[in-house]
């Protein structure tokens, strides 16, 4: 598997001491109880009013279905497209390859700034650091993204790259970078953040966007943003550079329609957000501004292997962050914890696929199955089932401590021995529950000292789990 951007070597090992921390963060655990409490509630009062959202997830579904079933024939189309309205499709294999295109087409333009839109592609490629290591200045003009821009930190959410940070963090930073004096209102902050920007957009010779979707029809890539920041990312410089992975193809204008009223619902709980803008190609002749080069960087950094086998599923995620939301694992540690740029359920189940599970062995581990992430995926990935195939696969491999190897052989004998299985859990249930007595919980436990370290853990009430559902089924 292909190693990408500035995450690799951290993947590899340090989850739980980085849960750890997350841990014992106060300002970050406050941070996720209001990251919980408004995308959530957001999301639910958006689908409320929306009548038509179910339908539409799986319209939005059947789309991307589609699409994933005939991806080479699109996009052949779009690159087709994109060169008939004088623009250039460049084929990237791995996060290297994308890296040197962007940098080749940055010293073909002589280019000593470039301003950013906010791209997932290109944190998953590093490239920030790439250009700066060759002389080029990156300039992120997201508010979220220049914020841990200027922090020197990764995105902790994909949505809201700075949900972590408070606002006397960022007023720290701003006095810092600004020399400005300290400002603690958000609207001075978003004012100070504008003008220092306002220049930068001004002098950049480059600008750099992700892409939502792209359209095959027209060889358009969109992007939705609330900030304005992309459309002058892509308007103002000499030469527009979109970086996109091979999945974000949607076959016509009117596909991308429906993808964008579950995507924006789904992120933000937003019926559309503020600016939606479709960019395809160059300047013409008769136009008042825009680039005199549009390229688009296409990149597939492992995710054609993915296609018709087990994970095949994931490529149909649109990035809206929803899982990250509703996800109590993510909601408890936050987005830094998972090491990679893609946190979260999505992130679990992409990870592994993009750098092998053996350099992200414990993030498919990072979820209690509740199946929330399924139930509101608005492209209906089943995302427990494929968290489990890299568990079965990481176990297979040999890759898990012979420790929990051991533990699972353990279990699996008295899971294949149902008349063993329901004395041992009955016999266990009724000691657990006397040794509780009166109250009822475990402060300790040996085995269990992960539950034990956060939370009390309750003794059994009412036997075992299959004894209470056949009573249930009973009455």
């Amino acid at each position: 598997m292909t190693e990408v951007g500035a995450y690799s070597a951290e993947s590899r090992n340090g989850f739980n001491a980085r849960v750890e921390r997350a841990l014992a963060d106060d300002q970050l655990q406050h941070a996720l109880k209001r990251l919980g409490s408004g995308f959530v509630e957001k999301r639910a009062r958006a689908v409320a009013r929306f009548p038509e959202f179910e339908r539409l997830r799986d319209a939005a579904t059947s789309i991307k279905n589609h699409v994933l079933a005939n991806l080479a024939d699109y996009l052949e189309k779009f690159e087709s497209k994109v060169t008939e309205t004088g623009g250039q499709v460049h084929w990237c294999v791995d996060a290297e390859a994308a890296r040197n295109t962007v940098l080749r087409i940055c010293r073909e333009a002589d280019a000593r700034l470039v301003t950013k839109g906010k791209s997932m592609i290109a944190e998953e490629i590093g490239l920030n650091a790439h250009l700066t290591a060759h002389g080029i200045e990156p300039v992120e003009t997201d508010l979220g993204e220049y914020i841990i821009q200027l922090a020197g930190e990764t995105p902790s959410h994909i949505i809201a790259p700075a949900v972590h940070k408070s606002r006397e963090q960022v007023t720290a930073l701003f006095h810092s970078a600004h020399g400005t004096k300290p400002r603690h209102a958000p609207e001075d902050l978003v004012r100070e953040a504008k003008a220092v920007l306002r220049r930068k957009f001004l002098d950049a010779d480059v600008g750099i966007t992700g892409a939502n979707m792209l359209v095959a029809e027209t060889g358009s890539a969109v992007i939705v943003t609330n900030e304005g920041n992309g459309d002058l990312t892509q308007t103002l410089p000499r030469v527009h550079i979109v970086l996109a992975s091979i999945e974000k193809i949607v076959p016509t204008l009117n596909d991308s329609a429906t993808i964008l009223r579950v995507l924006t619902r789904s992120a933000t709980g937003q019926e559309t957000t503020v600016y939606t803008t479709f960019a395809t190609g160059p300047r013409r002749p008769d136009d008042l501004d825009g680039p005199e080069a549009f390229h688009v960087v296409l990149l597939d950094n492992g995710r054609s292997a993915l296609l018709g086998g087990e994970f095949h599923d994931i490529l149909r995620c649109i990035r809206c962050g929803a899982c990250l939301g509703h996800c109590p694992i993510y909601a408890t540690i936050g987005g830094h914890a998972y090491g990679s740029v893609y946190s979260g359920p999505m992130g679990a189940v992409l990870t592994p696929a993009l750098w092998g599970v053996e350099n992200a062995r414990d993030l498919p581990h990072a979820s209690t199955s509740c199946g929330r992430c399924e139930s509101i995926c608005p492209v209906r990935i089943p995302l427990p089932g494929l968290m489990r195939h890299w568990r079965e696969r990481s176990f297979s491999r040999r890759i898990d401590p012979r420790r929990q190897r051991a533990a699972l052989r353990l279990w699996a004998w008295f899971a294949a021995r149902p008349r063993i299985y329901r004395v041992a859990t009955g016999l266990a249930a009724r000691t657990l529950k006397l040794l509780a007595g009166r109250r009822g919980s475990f402060t300790r436990l040996p085995l269990v000292g992960g539950w034990t370290d956060g939370r009390d853990m309750p003794a059994p009430e009412g036997g075992t789990f299959h004894r209470q559902w056949h009573r249930r089924l009973e009455q």
